[in-house]
């Protein structure tokens, strides 16, 4: 079920659940089936019925017992009722979570989509309206993932005489040298006295005051079908399994609750607080208070906004370079440091082919057009090398005294982390590298200290799903067959676990968690015996340095082996086409993030270390790592880290994503204790985003 769109077991708005009669009827069935765990998958509305149905348990049961449909041994049996929701809904209006069930698969909808239009019609001006009314994160991730001149959404209408505005704006965009011009309109959208803005109306404006060749694309119900991202399966799955432990934690006097993602942890929230919150953002819509709106709807649909607003629209010069293996999402950040460098007044250059350019002055300004179209570019319009700066360290010194240089961004893996420390171990025999830096985390690897997430992992992720799925789809009516697999990421094996997860893998051999010849018989044992049922196909993941003897080959040749006359076995190297490919609307949308955020930072810190008519930065907190922590972007020095990292591997010490492998297991089928000593608890989703349901912020 893991690759199939849609649900497998149906969904339905069902009109008879409104009624009590209904609800009277859905209670007697669970009771005849002995009941009293029940997991709601939907929207606001089909949560707010689930807690609206369990309030009202009791009342049901006792019309039940007096209509003489169930006994009262039955009643007793089942007195009460737990709900756990989880919120499927590509809209992502559900407040509480970051993230809801789909959203993520329908930006990858959208974004080919708009790929397409934009790399086959580079004279055109194409306004794209989404599908959700109310709602518009698609809108705005959207904007930001392609880099739209203009989005309208309907929490934060335009300003009046925006008309003016955007045809100013896309004026000037066509006299920097842009060809093309991305209008996104989410339906629903409004002005500021509640009049629609249709894609239409937007249309026929650029035609009429501008003259520009105008087109528009209704994207429609294309956004809610197709193949789940790898992102959407992983969600699901953790929010599956933390949804069953609720239940089983569950008392009678537990409130209802829902399972949200909040930055990278599962939570535990309140319904009726989330359900309430959400309903206050179409209050506070109706009410005209849109700065209420955009807050309620949370801290990260507030920041994608404040993003897209730098990018829509101290003079200092800031390098930027890539390092390492290039990799999905590196063109969106420097694009979105260089733009956002550009309107704090910094003059930004770009450095070509890393420490190596550095060091041989390979540095030139870049402009606001210089960067144009790069968000949806795969690889790395800089050009990246594998080299390190102590092999040129006077050089570097040399250029970042030749070039002015007051800050530099560093943005790519493992060799990223080490170039930055290097620099700043070299401060004290250089002082023209006393310059605040900081490192961006950017290899498909996902193995840079100091940040759960790197750009470009999840693109490598979507891609090894999406060949498993293909992979598997191959031996469709065929015999049995069980697949190896080999992906990248040197010791670190989230890619493997990860991919795994969703690919439904059978197992997934990673460095991190040590395996010997008995672990190897228990798997292949364990396929055997599944395979000789009704499953027709296997699948083994194996990262590529999880072990030196037990290579692919050699566990291909154990399987085969003791496969025989149950299964046979195929062999697949992915290799180097999972650094490739066009970014993944997540890439796109955190490396956009990351990169305004490092310059932000950057300009805070050179305002710090400016004394005496000059920079001068030495101190651990001028030089730290930007990463995803749990829920929050945080600045961690980079001799702080060192402590943290395994430099002989290549790998943090400490990796969260390890705790998710026994779901992997128990989705094989396997017979294993989860732990569940870490667990989610139950926050209050009000005091969590600082609000009360008035829309006065405390």
């Amino acid at each position: 079920m893991l690759q199939l769109g849609g649900t497998v077991i149906g969904s339905a708005r069902c009109q008879d659940f409104r009624t009590k009669e209904g609800r009277t009827k859905a209670a007697c069935n669970l009771v005849k089936l002995g009941i009293t765990n029940l997991c709601v998958i939907g929207g606001d509305g089909s949560l707010t019925g689930a807690n609206q149905f369990r309030t009202e348990w009791s009342e049901l049961l006792a019309d039940l017992i007096k209509a003489g449909k169930i006994t009262p041994n039955e009643a007793k049996s089942s007195s009460h009722l737990n709900i756990v929701g989880m919120v499927g809904s590509i809209d992502n209006d559900f407040c509480g979570t970051d993230m809801t069930i789909g959203t993520d698969s329908a930006l990858h909808r959208i974004i080919e989509i708009v790929d397409a239009i934009t790399t086959t019609a580079q004279r055109y001006t194409f306004t794209v309206a989404n599908d959700p009314l109310t709602c518009s994160y698609l809108a705005l991730v959207t904007a930001l993932a392609c880099g739209a001149d203009w989005v309208f959404i309907p929490e934060m209408p335009p300003d009046d005489g925006w008309e003016e505005h955007l045809c100013r704006r896309l004026t000037e965009q066509r006299g920097r040298g842009s060809r093309l011009n991305i209008i996104i309109v989410a339906e629903g959208a409004i002005d500021r006295s509640g009049k629609p803005i249709s894609c239409e109306y937007v249309k026929q404006l650029v035609s009429k005051k501008l003259g520009f060749d105008t087109r528009t694309t209704i994207l429609g119900h294309v956004q809610r079908g197709g193949t789940p991202s790898a992102f959407d399966r992983i969600l699901a799955s953790r929010m599956g399994v933390e949804a069953v432990m609720a239940l089983l934690e569950a008392t009678p006097e537990t409130p209802a609750c829902v399972v949200s993602l909040s930055g990278n942890m599962a939570v535990r929230l309140p319904l009726m607080e989330c359900v309430q919150v959400t309903k206050d953002v179409t209050t506070a819509m109706a009410e005209g208070r849109f700065e209420d709106a955009v807050k309620l709807r949370g801290k990260s649909f507030e920041n994608n906004w404040n993003t897209y607003k730098m990018l829509a629209h101290l003079n200092i010069n800031i390098a930027i370079l890539n390092v390492g293996a290039p990799c999905a999402g590196m063109n969106a950040a420097v694009r979105s440091a260089v733009r956002i460098g550009l309107l704090q007044g910094h003059q930004m250059l770009a450095v070509h082919d890393g420490f190596d350019g550095l060091a041989h002055g390979k540095i030139e300004p870049i402009g606001w057009s210089g960067v144009a179209g790069w968000t949806g570019k795969g690889g790395s319009m800089l050009g990246t090398k594998r080299a390190l700066p102590h092999e040129f360290m006077e050089e570097i010194s040399l250029s970042i005294t030749k070039f002015n240089i007051h800050a530099v961004i560093i943005i790519g893996g493992f060799e990223a982390f080490i170039g930055g420390l290097e620099m700043v171990q070299a401060r004290e025999k250089y002082e023209e590298l006393c310059v605040p830096l900081v490192v961006i985390p950017a290899t498909v690897s996902n193995n840079v200290p100091g940040s759960d997430f790197s750009i470009g992992a999840d693109t490598a992720l979507n891609t090894i799903t999406m060949t498993c799925d293909r992979i598997k789809q191959s031996a469709a009516g065929t015999k049995r067959r069980v697949f190896i697999v080999e992906t990248m990421g040197g010791h670190c094996g989230y890619l493997a676990t990860m991919a795994g997860l969703a690919s439904g893998a059978d197992a997934a051999y990673i460095y991190e968690e040590p395996f010997n010849i008995h672990d190897l018989e228990v798997n292949v044992e364990h396929l055997v015996e599944k395979m000789k049922t009704t499953v027709k196909r296997g699948l083994i993941l194996r990262n590529e340095k999880c072990n030196a003897n037990y290579t692919t080959d050699f566990i291909f040749n154990l399987y085969s082996e003791e496969g025989k006359g149950v299964f046979d076995c195929r062999k697949n190297v992915l290799g180097h086409m999972q650094q490739g490919g066009t970014p993944s609307p997540f890439d796109r949308n955190f490396g956009t993030k990351m990169g305004i955020k490092s310059v932000l930072w950057l300009t805070d810190k050179l305002k710090e270390c400016y004394r005496h008519g000059r920079i001068f930065a030495n101190s651990p907190d001028s030089a730290c790592v930007l990463g995803m922590r749990k829920r929050s972007l945080v600045f961690q020095p980079l001799a702080e880290l060192k402590e943290e990292t395994d430099f002989d591997h290549r790998i943090p010490k400490i990796q969260w994503w390890i705790r998710l492998r026994p779901i992997l297991k128990i989705l094989a089928k396997y017979k294993i204790s989860l732990d569940t000593s870490e667990k989610a608890a139950m926050e209050h989703v009000i005091k969590k985003r600082g609000l009360v349901h008035t829309g006065i912020f405390i």
